[in-house]
């Protein structure tokens, strides 16, 4: 019976230790809260600048497409809101040949420490198939790409609203 009473207070002390430890580990491996908004800054900033040329052609091109098939055979370059996920901003750039959806290419994605990389690296390449596939915002997400997938998606979505889409 004694045996078994020194026994208990050094599981506790081992299991208050790893549990102390697990606590540390987790507290150090969260991501600071002031990062996005330092992003979101500098993000907004190119945004309203490579916005403005690519709104401004969207709007004349859309307003004559609707009128006439010409201005709609041709070739455009429309680029979507940048949308902010917990993990970084998102934006995509679309290309579009006949009212089609040819080619879309994610222009800002979170890549500051390697599993946003990681993450990135299979994600991305699919959601550009899904979307070149579907012609449309309405793809699936990426299992363990959740917010950057639901960021593709209304980035998308936002580019082809401005092409008139």
């Amino acid at each position: 019976m004694h045996a078994l009473k020194k026994h208990r207070p050094l599981r506790r002390v081992t299991l208050a230790a790893a549990t102390t430890v697990t606590g540390f580990v987790l507290l150090l491996s969260l991501k600071p809260h002031t990062a996005p908004t330092v992003a979101q800054a500098t993000s907004s900033a190119g945004q309203s600048q490579s916005q403005s040329p690519s709104s401004g052609s969207t709007s004349g091109s859309s307003s004559e497409g609707s009128s006439g098939s010409t201005k709609s055979t041709g070739t455009k370059t429309v680029t979507g809101d940048t949308i902010q996920t917990r993990w970084g901003p998102v934006q995509v750039r679309v290309t579009l040949k006949n009212g089609k959806i040819t080619d879309v290419t994610a222009v800002s994605y979170p890549s500051d420490n390697p599993r946003d990389q990681e993450i990135n690296s299979y994600a991305l390449p699919q959601l550009r198939r899904e979307a070149l596939a579907a012609q449309n915002a309405r793809i699936d997400s990426v299992s363990g790409a959740t917010y950057t997938s639901d960021g593709y998606r209304q980035s998308l979505q936002s580019a082809l609203d401005s092409a008139g889409l």
